[in-house]
């Protein structure tokens, strides 16, 4: 599978394309043998794999697009920490089937478009940590 090697390069295809997601897996050749991710709270099966959307919101408007595409890169940054160092993040193509009982989408029909580099994970949290807000990783660790 091909590799994404810049925030750039991200950002120009989720420019061009609708149905875009990016999911933190161990890939997807484990993923697309039985299309359907697991609520780790519960042990319910889904209807789909769990993913985050990369498609730009119209109210983005005229910002810059790879600031989005870093921004939904580093949503999830934490999860090989928390998942286990085979955890990667890699684009697909596909369509919704439900929602996860975080309001994640659940994707049916996956294409695998490409693997994102490691390195393109760090340009994603210099370019989320150079804003001027308050923000980050959505990591409940320690959460109350």
């Amino acid at each position: 599978m091909p590799v994404f090697d810049s925030l750039d390069t991200l950002a120009r295809l989720v420019t061009g394309r609708r149905g875009l997601y990016v999911r933190w897996s161990r890939g997807p050749e484990q993923d697309l043998r039985d299309v359907s991710s697991t609520d780790d709270l519960t042990g319910v099966p889904l209807p789909g794999l769990s993913a985050s959307p990369l498609d730009m919101e119209e109210w983005w408007g005229e910002r810059p697009p790879h600031v989005w595409v870093a921004r939904r890169l580093h949503d999830y940054c934490h999860l090989p920490r928390v998942k286990g160092s085979g955890t990667r993040p890699w684009v697909l193509h596909g369509t919704e089937a439900a929602r996860g009982p975080d309001n994640e989408p659940l994707v049916k029909d996956v294409e695998p478009l490409g693997w994102i580099a490691s390195h393109v994970i760090a340009e994603a949290t210099e370019v989320v940590t150079s804003q001027s807000g308050d923000w980050g990783p959505m990591d409940r660790d320690g959460a109350a």
